[in-house]
């Protein structure tokens, strides 16, 4: 490979379905940067999935941002056969997301391209049994490299799965900053408020997530049930969705669906809360936090890396829904703004993607690199 093209390796980000969340939101914005820096840069998605929108990006989204399916399933023979002629345009293969992992260690077993895995949640949750622990530590030293969002999640990997050193990088989570811009002023909020047909008077809380159990959508409502006057606007979809409408008492939870661009309700906001009882380093944790959006967040994963407690924003307990309340009570007491200014310098220094694709630039050279030389 010439020295030229070696510094800007061709790379194929793979997620499991089109649809807009934590792994492939950075895939797509990660191979839009690359693409902006010279990179010759493919996004394939293993399986297509019935909530993906089949609207174009929104306005500011990264261009090729559609993650064209490779076959029916997840692990179907023509889709992994489509992944391994796919993976013969690219020097390396990015694997977003869990199922892409034993998709890339069967697909390209034997083949020239290596891939890197990028770990997104926490790796303890694949350590629930020790068959699950072999079966996972097997599949990652498939990989030529893993990529860690948190130097916790390096820590956990290469102590429940004893991988290398050398093949386990922190690479922060990250995003686009000039996407998620705050809002300019109160006029900017209330426009923002107005297009999602939220209420324009009162304390507003964002709460941006799948409807699923691991994200506890519930107790974000039983902690507006604590917070008079307080709304909640809820963005996302998934199994508890109608689950979560009927435990709404209050009246003030406005149920939005998934959006294609969560950036106006970031700016229509006061605060973010994220109740999870399961995380990585959240995607929109990130988003929130470039928006100036101070969260109040359970103390998870490594929530850590972006809420700094009583500095950008507030941890708390894990299923503790008047814990949750007080901390909210305490963030919107902020008058004068300090906590969100401070979550988006930290998140500008940390997050922003003109940052993380510096480091995902010299992990994917060297990736690239290793690879050649063991097909000459």
């Amino acid at each position: 490979m010439p020295a030229a093209e070696s510094a800007r390796p061709a790379v194929l980000h793979l997620v499991t379905d089109p649809r807009r969340r934590g792994a492939q939101n950075l895939a797509r914005d990660l191979h839009a940067e690359l693409l902006r820096r010279g990179h010759r840069s493919e996004l394939h998605s293993l399986q297509p999935h019935a909530d993906a929108p089949d609207a174009p990006d929104a306005p500011g989204a990264p261009a090729g941002g559609d993650a064209e399916p490779l076959g029916p399933g997840r692990y179907h023979p023509a889709t992994l056969r489509a992944l391994r002629a796919a993976a013969r345009r690219a020097d390396v293969v990015v694997a977003h997301g869990s199922s892409t992992l034993p998709a890339c260690a069967a697909a390209l077993f034997g083949s020239r391209t290596p891939f890197v895995y990028v770990n997104i949640g926490d790796p303890r949750h694949w350590a629930a049994s020790p068959v699950r622990r072999l079966r996972t530590g097997l599949l990652l030293r498939r990989a030529a490299a893993v990529a860690a969002i948190s130097d916790g999640a390096r820590e956990v990997l290469l102590d429940h799965y004893r991988l290398p050193a050398r093949s386990v990088r922190t690479i922060p989570n990250g995003r686009t900053a000039d996407r998620y811009p705050p809002a300019a002023d109160e006029a900017d909020r209330q426009t923002a408020r107005a297009a999602l047909g939220l209420p324009a008077e009162g304390p507003l809380l964002a709460w941006v997530g799948a409807l699923a159990r691991e994200k506890r959508p519930d107790l974000a409502l039983d902690a507006l049930a604590l917070l008079p006057g307080v709304h909640l606007a809820v963005a996302g979809d998934g199994p508890l969705r109608a689950e979560a409408a009927a435990r709404d008492t209050t009246g003030r939870a406005h149920f939005l669906g998934a959006l294609t661009d969560p950036a106006p309700l970031y700016r229509a906001a006061d605060a973010l809360v994220l109740t999870s009882d399961s995380e990585g380093v959240p995607g929109v944790l990130v988003e929130a936090a470039l928006a100036g959006l101070p969260a109040v967040a359970t103390d998870v994963g490594w929530v850590r890396d972006v809420v700094r407690d009583g500095v950008t924003g507030r941890l708390v307990p894990p299923g503790d829904a008047a814990a949750l309340a007080g901390a909210v009570e305490k963030l919107l007491a902020d008058a004068h703004g300090a906590l969100g200014a401070a979550a988006r310098r930290h998140a500008l220094d940390r997050f922003d993607l003109a940052v993380v694709a510096d480091a995902w630039q010299g992990l994917l050279a060297e990736t690239a690199h290793r690879g050649s030389r063991r097909t000459v």
